[in-house]
């Protein structure tokens, strides 16, 4: 017997959906990241839903990282925005 067979601390799963969230959560930060650089008005809309399906998803451990995303999306549309009209880039 050993001494830590009294201290297991049972291992917390998270569901198939919060894991698919967490990713799409993530997926949606890269394509807002993306979005900045190259045609807001196309990329952003995209990133916000699968942000908004990856809110929908998730509700425990990866809800901060969801609703992260869905601001990162409407920051990234601003900054994509002005970034493109300063510099005359076309928006779509």
């Amino acid at each position: 017997m050993s001494a830590y067979d009294d201290e297991r601390v049972p291992v917390e799963r998270t569901s198939q959906a919060e894991a698919v969230g967490g990713f799409l959560a993530a997926a949606s930060i890269a394509l807002s990241a993306v979005a900045m650089v190259y045609r807001p008005v196309r990329l952003v809309p995209f990133a916000l839903v699968i942000a908004f399906v990856a809110v929908g998803l998730t509700s425990g451990r990866h809800a901060r990282l969801a609703a992260f995303a869905v601001g990162v999306g409407a920051l990234a549309w601003l900054v994509g925005m002005i970034v493109s009209v300063l510099t005359g880039r076309p928006l779509f």
